[in-house]
């Protein structure tokens, strides 16, 4: 029986050809793949087949754990598993990893989920709409591999359908190639074409905390599978109701990975995600007088052109200069590290061969 047909179960999360190809070297090992729902603390919550079904696997993590945060497992990952000895043994290749830079002084990259489809921008009505956030996240989306897909939940709180209609077009300029939806999981407001435009794959449900995503969550699985909180009133910020990445099927098919509200979204390594964020400027650029123009002073720039002709607001390029400054700082940090690591590496590699006696610098004697 092939991989493909044995693992059929978990078609529902996922699985297809191409993962069942990915896992075949290691079927003989007598192991299972499997879909990582959650991670917490050394350990994963693994969903594998189960006959006609499928059921959950408590595994333990320690023996693909590696010191590289980017190759950490993560919820969405899928994975090769030991049932009889509870341990993931191997992670396969992902298609799509959705990663922000950390708020730490090292520079490293804090992967969110893998093998994403859609990644759905859950933005709150009920406070002032944030264009430039808005951006921010939509270059991690594109960046990441997965399509995205701008909610503005809380629809209810807007009753004024001129209002509304604004806000959605403001949000639609911000967000080229991307579907915008205004969503009321209160009223059922757009829950429905929601729904229709996740079924089938996996995706990913991100947003500020207070922007609604349990209360969306609950809705498009049509239960209380999330504890929802009421935001605060001072300022309309959420509590953190979500504290884990966790993956839940959808009633249509496909599943979707909820995660805890990101108070930061630094950008990592995101240069073809401020792009395809930006593809207006990005198409104006190519009019410019010199290939290489930074779009501030310089003669002949096409997008300063279309900044005084009223073509491109202000503000869209500010926030794109923002995030090319943002991402540019980001990689030349990360570049310092890896030289730094590479000295370290070469420093102790030859303490190592001091103390073996092994070659030395200007050979034997």
């Amino acid at each position: 029986m092939s991989e493909l047909t044995s693992a059929r179960p978990l078609t529902a999360y996922g699985w297809d050809a191409g993962f069942a190809d990915s896992f075949a070297p290691h079927a003989d090992q007598g192991w299972v793949p499997g879909r990582i729902v959650r991670v917490d603390r050394g350990r994963c919550d693994v969903v594998v087949a189960d006959g006609d079904g499928t059921r959950h696997v408590l595994a333990d993590t320690a023996l693909v754990t590696t010191g590289d945060p980017l190759a950490i497992m993560c919820t969405g990952d899928w994975a090769a598993v030991d049932p009889a000895a509870g341990y993931v043994r191997a992670l396969l290749p992902r298609r799509t990893a959705f990663v922000r830079s950390t708020s730490s002084q090292r520079s490293e990259g804090q992967i969110l989920a893998a093998n994403v489809d859609h990644a759905v921008i859950a933005v709150s009505l009920a406070v002032e709409l944030d264009l430039g956030r808005v951006e921010r996240f939509l270059t991690l989306a594109w960046e990441s591999g997965a399509t995205p897909l701008v909610v503005l939940t809380k629809a209810d709180l807007v009753p004024d359908a001129a209002v509304l209609g604004h806000l959605l077009a403001d949000t639609e300029a911000a967000a080229p190639g991307a579907q915008v939806l205004a969503v009321s999981a209160e009223t059922g407001e757009g829950v429905d074409v929601l729904a229709a435009a996740l079924a089938g794959g996996t995706s990913v449900l991100l947003g500020q905390s207070g922007a609604g995503k349990s209360t969306l969550a609950n809705a498009l699985v049509g239960e209380e599978t999330q504890v929802v909180q009421t935001t605060r009133d001072r300022d309309g910020k959420g509590r953190h109701t979500t504290t884990t990445r966790n993956m839940l099927p959808l009633p249509h098919g496909g599943v979707l990975i909820d995660t805890p509200g990101l108070r930061g979204v630094g950008l990592w390594d995101a240069e073809a995600g401020v792009a395809r964020t930006f593809a207006e400027i990005e198409a104006l650029a190519a009019d410019c007088r010199f290939h290489d123009c930074a779009h501030e002073n310089e003669p002949g720039c096409a997008v300063l052109a279309a900044v005084d002709g009223g073509e491109l607001p202000q503000r869209r390029l500010d926030s794109y200069r923002k995030l090319i400054r943002e991402n540019e700082w980001i990689a030349s940090r990360t570049d310092a590290r890896l030289r730094a690591e590479k000295v370290r590496v070469w420093k102790q590699m030859r303490m190592d061969l001091r103390r073996t006696g092994g070659p030395k610098r200007g050979g034997s004697r």
